[in-house]
């Protein structure tokens, strides 16, 4: 199958998961206890004032036609409002998903920076010391629980050592004396592109906890999945030839054995910072973060319904694009994988 007809049929099977998901999530959000007119009223509302807001926000209506206004809604870019706050929740997204993005992005990389050479590595060391130290570690990252370490690293670093801050993006003295000029939302990137170096320090010093705490997982997992994929390649006899054929270890292991090894790791990686855009919400709580995991957390504490669907629709939206680019990088690495 040809690239563009795998990408336009990939893009059909988006639009009906993309449909299911927003059909699924609209009629859970309708039939499940709750009154989202009381809660869009506000404290101890009369009978009128609910009755209002209901025509207000069009839940008089049958079913059928509040997914049709819906559905017309997102398709000209409204994703609703908040019933707590009443703010747009686009405006909102603005400002939360960038700093989830940020941080979920920091922890991809460290990730890609420390499993694969650690993976590749192991493997070809297998029984030795580096490989006993290295499943051991791949096995604690995937094992311990996020907000205990969490809660460990901020007592050594900012208890004990005082290295690094405890919570939030930026301190308030940069906030107040020194802000950031927003741009993408990406603190550490906005003050590096406008030349305010003391803010990116400090944004840097800040994000340095909790992507070392989010990374934990897919870095113990991309060690683990690597090293077994690697194990199983380096037994091929193609492996043997070079040897024979002089070639160096380190171009065995990470120009011919590597690109063979990491298409499955590819994927794991790709699942998994999908995965992160809502399942950071307890790193992003206990330091507190002011990303969507935090937002989608206060949105299901106070039954927002319009909130959790659109968060809901956002991370289906990544989740595609991630599973799509996934599957491209991996037939550009390794010819073999048919796009079908």
């Amino acid at each position: 199958m040809s690239r563009g007809r795998y990408i336009l049929r990939r893009l059909v099977l988006a639009l009906v998961v993309l449909v299911s998901v927003m059909m699924l999530t609209f009629f859970v959000a309708r039939v499940v206890p709750g009154d989202p007119a009381a809660l869009y009223a506000g404290p101890r509302p009369n009978a009128k004032q609910i009755a209002d807001v209901r025509v207000k926000l069009g839940l008089d209506e049958s079913l059928p036609a509040q997914f049709a206004r819906y559905v017309g809604n997102i398709l000209q870019g409204d994703l609703g409002q908040s019933y707590k706050t009443r703010r747009p929740i686009l405006d909102d997204l603005r400002r939360f998903l960038p700093a989830t993005l940020e941080l979920v992005i920091a922890a991809t990389l460290l990730a890609v920076l420390i499993g694969i050479p650690v993976g590749v590595l192991a493997a070809a060391g297998r029984g030795g010391w580096f490989d006993v130290f290295s499943r051991l570690f791949s096995v604690a990252g995937v094992s311990i629980p996020t907000f205990w370490l969490a809660l460990l690293l901020q007592l050594l670093f900012f208890s004990t050592l005082n290295w690094l801050p405890l919570s939030g993006r930026v301190d308030n003295t940069t906030s107040l004396s020194n802000p950031i000029t927003t741009v993408t939302g990406f603190y550490t990137f906005d003050a590096l592109i406008t030349g305010n170096l003391s803010a990116w320090v400090d944004a840097l010093r800040h994000l340095v906890l909790p992507t070392v705490v989010l990374a934990t997982y897919p870095v113990g997992l991309t060690i683990r999945m690597l090293r077994a994929a690697m194990i199983e390649v380096l037994s091929e006899p193609y492996i043997t030839t070079a040897y024979a054929l002089g070639l160096s270890r380190r171009e065995i292991l990470f120009r011919f054995a590597l690109k063979n090894a990491i298409v499955p790791t590819l994927t794991a990686l790709g699942l998994s910072f999908a995965y992160s855009i809502t399942g950071a919400f307890l790193v992003e709580s206990v330091f507190q973060w002011p990303g969507v995991g935090k937002y989608v957390t206060d949105a299901v504490l106070n039954v927002d319904f319009p909130v959790i669907m659109a968060v809901t629709l956002v991370v289906t939206v990544i989740y595609i694009v991630i599973n799509l680019a996934t599957d491209l990088i991996q037939g550009i690495i390794d010819p073999r994988v048919k796009l079908g």
